[in-house]
């Protein structure tokens, strides 16, 4: 049983965090890659938070990254017996939008925008991984909206989006594990199943 899992950055792109992700899932049967959704790869320090938030939705923005992934993840499907997709941020807002597609499972951790794509059902498993406060919308109510969908469960963990990021201002070290344990959870309980 192969398997491949693609992880997809928040909006400073692949920096050391995403690369610890990485790492943490890739063992005998697993390859993991991390696609940068920058086309010059670029790297944005925490610092330059709205810098790199405005050049996310000026230079890629959540619809133009669906081709160039999609054929990513339809071509690892002939490689691999699994792909499987995590995101962060913005990159799980994407992974969510890519859940139609013949994927083992997604996992998306404070994909806060998800909540403008709820007319997209995932039809694999899904692990939404929340924030318990979010600044610019009621956590609880998305949290509540995503409980109804049939492939899709949620977790809350104490925090504020970033809380996973060590570097991130945000960072909560029980909130970290409890989602690293989570995440390795739903990783393993959806090894070997068939589509």
């Amino acid at each position: 049983m192969t398997r491949k899992i693609f992880i997809l950055h928040e909006i400073y792109g692949v920096n050391d965090f995403i690369k610890m992700q990485a790492e943490a899932y890739c063992n005998a049967n697993t390859t993991v890659e991390c696609i940068s959704l920058y086309s010059d790869d670029r790297i944005f320090q925490y610092e330059q938070e709205q810098e790199a938030y405005e050049y996310f939705i000026s230079e890629v923005g959540f619809d133009a990254p669906l081709g160039k992934l999609t054929e990513k993840i339809l071509d690892a499907r002939t490689h691999f017996d699994e792909v499987l997709l995590i995101g962060f941020s913005v990159g799980a807002t994407l992974a969510w939008r890519l859940s139609s597609l013949p994927l083992q499972g997604i996992i998306c951790v404070y994909g806060s925008r998800i909540r403008q794509y709820l007319d997209i059902s995932p039809s694999c498993p899904t692990l939404v991984i929340l924030p318990s406060y979010e600044k610019s919308f009621n956590v609880h109510e998305l949290k509540e909206i995503l409980d109804t969908f049939p492939f899709v469960q949620t977790k809350q963990y104490k925090g504020q989006h970033g809380f996973m990021d060590f570097h991130n201002a945000n960072y909560l070290h029980g909130s970290f594990l409890q989602s690293q344990t989570e995440i390795s959870l739903f990783l393993e309980s959806n090894e070997g199943k068939e589509d």
